[in-house]
């Protein structure tokens, strides 16, 4: 069967980035969490670059304080993660309303969420304003290799989401490529 041209518009829909991430900040005081599924990692360092802009509470937030923590939930959380994402956080306390467990973090004010299999907290290191990209740098990385589910959900764009599922291992293959401790 030939490929069949479709509207340009939905070609992000076939490239939409890894998982859906919850992006945690502190506001003076007073936590929120937006959900962002445009993100990508820069290499093997670690720097991300996440799409938000001046329509997020939370983007204000981020530039203000230079950080946030980027939280990693499992698919069992998924239908909490799309609620975060259709509420603003000037209007409600997502973590009360959603029943997050806000953890310190050791050098960002805003938490880990003790919920999510692993939680990276950041410092905004640049601002692409043209493109409304964010570059983070991860300071530390939390992981919880106790939480039986281990998939994470990768948004479609069009309000569908995907599963990961089996994992294929070519290390073997790649290793000159893999950094040391990767």
């Amino acid at each position: 069967m030939p490929l069949k041209e479709i509207d340009k518009r939905k070609g992000f829909t076939f490239l939409e980035s890894g998982p859906v991430v919850l992006v945690s900040t502190n506001d003076h005081g007073k936590n929120n969490v937006m959900t962002i599924s445009w993100h990508m990692v820069m290499d093997f360092t670690p720097h991300i670059a996440i799409s938000t802009g001046p329509w997020n509470h939370s983007f204000h937030t981020m530039l203000e304080t230079k950080e946030c923590v980027i939280n990693v939930p499992t698919v069992e959380m998924l239908e909490t993660v799309v609620h975060i994402g259709m509420v603003s956080g000037t209007e409600v306390d997502k973590f009360e309303k959603f029943h997050l467990t806000a953890l310190p973090a050791k050098d960002v004010k805003a938490p880990l969420i003790g919920e999510c299999l692993a939680a990276l907290e950041c410092k905004v290191v640049d601002y692409v304003e043209k493109h409304g990209l964010v570059i983070l740098e991860a300071t530390r990385i939390w992981y919880n290799e106790d939480k039986p589910e281990k998939r994470v959900c990768h948004a479609i764009g069009n309000g569908s989401f995907s599963v990961d599922g089996e994992i294929i291992d070519y290390r073997s293959l790649m290793e000159e490529k893999v950094p040391d401790g990767v």
